[in-house]
């Protein structure tokens, strides 16, 4: 799923490229994308894109007279940039949003339609997209400790809720916790203030680099490959390749249908993570599907 970095590239792309532009016509491929009734979709064209904001994991589209397009890409959800009037590709395309210089095309892999479409009218109803978790890099850290104290939960699953945390997803929180050294399950009320300082500064170091370093790759082209797995990331998708700090093999919990990658030598205390012996405590706080770990919060 694009998680923080990743909607913030889309929005550096597509902002020289709708805002001030009028949306001309949504052309949808999928009668499953759109999610609201009132005010229909066709209600957004001829609207002019005023500005563009990330709510969460969510792409919001400003229009005029208080209309809110609300985009959520879900796991699979891409966008790309083609000529105006292109049609959206095979039984991968969603929709397509024409503007006078050129057409924004909605993707999704798989047989599964999770992204999703909204159309809503006033503040009040965009407020309802907003799943109440802080933004990091607009938070000092008090306010990141009062926001993981609010539960007891470890601190993958903290960090990859939406109503605590805004825009991480399970890619990023790999990365985060290899960065403040501590076990993806150790739980968020055990923290010493040391550790609370590291998990802070981890999470703002590791978000911004990654958006400042997706947005001088594009450059000024719009990105053609949002991914979750990056060659250039310590852990996430690393399973028993090396650490890139001490040269231990990375390693990774399954459960379920899900993973937590790690280094047991820089995170762990050298101790390996057994499934078994972790799966008491993840039964409680662990989602049962993939699905479920990306649309928590999210919903």
């Amino acid at each position: 799923m694009p998680e923080l970095p990743d909607i913030e590239l889309y929005l550096h792309a597509l902002g020289p490229r709708v805002v001030g532009r009028p949306l001309e016509k949504i052309r949808l491929a999928s009668p499953f994308l759109v999610r609201s009734f009132e005010p229909p979709i066709s209600a957004a064209e001829g609207h002019e894109v005023l500005g563009l904001r990330r709510l969460g994991k969510r792409i919001v589209f400003e229009l005029a007279d208080e209309l809110y397009l609300v985009l959520h890409l879900m796991i699979a959800g891409r966008l790309r940039w083609r000529p105006r009037g292109a049609k959206p590709p095979g039984r991968r395309g969603l929709a397509a949003f024409d503007f006078p210089d050129g057409t924004l095309i909605l993707t999704e892999a798989g047989t599964k339609r999770r992204a999703s479409l909204y159309l809503v009218q006033g503040k009040d109803a965009l407020s309802d997209h907003d799943r109440g978790g802080i933004e990091v890099l607009e938070s000092d850290r008090p306010a990141f400790a009062r926001a993981l104290a609010g539960r007891r939960h470890t601190l993958k699953r903290s960090l990859t809720d939406q109503s605590i945390f805004a825009g991480i997803g399970n890619a990023y929180s790999d990365e985060i916790l290899h960065r403040a050294r501590l076990s993806p399950f150790k739980l968020s009320d055990r923290l010493s203030d040391q550790e609370l300082d590291r998990l802070y500064e981890a999470t703002r170091s590791v978000l911004t680099q990654w958006r400042d370093r997706l947005r001088a790759e594009a450059g000024d082209d719009f990105p053609e490959k949002v991914t979750a797995f990056r060659e250039e990331m310590a852990v996430h998708g690393k399973f028993k390749q090396p650490c890139p700090v001490c040269g231990s093999p990375v390693q990774r919990i399954v459960y379920a249908q899900n993973e937590a990658n790690y280094c047991a030598t820089c995170q762990t205390g050298g101790r390996l993570l057994a499934d078994r012996a972790l799966s008491r405590l993840l039964k409680d706080d662990w989602p049962k599907t993939l699905e479920e770990l990306e649309e928590r919060g999210s919903r």
